[in-house]
């Protein structure tokens, strides 16, 4: 049976290419999206790939997805810091999950070092550009055997 991982990504990722090039690259969201679908096919797993900039939103997709998919990676981005509620859906859904972040959190402002949605997580991935979503569809795949 092929597996089903759910990709979302949180508050202003649907500027990456515009956004702080210095920090996120030139690659747009959508580009990442097509690379996941194409790596997701090579390893024989199917996703879903969403974004929203509002936090209830977000909520709302991994309610939704305890019945739909068997894991979520998450690039919170600033939720990853202030929400509470993605936490509590994502510990309330016991879908294995990774968190992801482009940058390293650990090595920028004083707040970002501080994620409230790592207790929920297996694993975190960050630092590693866009790539780390590929990192984390492999990591998914092998948690999911």
């Amino acid at each position: 049976m092929i597996k089903k991982i759910l990709i979302i990504n949180g508050p202003n990722l649907n500027l990456l290419g515009d956004r702080e090039e210095s920090k996120y690259g030139k690659t747009t969201l959508d580009e990442v999206k097509k690379n996941c679908k194409t790596h997701a096919k090579s390893i024989n797993i199917e996703i879903g790939f969403e974004q929203s900039n509002i936090e209830g939103e977000i909520v709302t997709m991994i309610q939704k997805a305890k019945d739909n998919f068997n894991g979520i990676i998450i690039n919170a981005a600033g939720y990853t810091h202030t929400s509470v509620a993605i936490l509590d859906a994502l510990l309330a859904i016991k879908l294995p999950t990774i968190e992801l972040h482009i940058t390293n959190i650990y090595n920028r402002e004083e707040f970002r070092k501080k994620s409230l949605i790592s207790k929920a997580a297996i694993g975190i991935i960050c630092g590693f550009g866009i790539k780390g979503y590929i990192m984390a569809l492999d990591s998914m795949k092998e948690i999911l055997k």
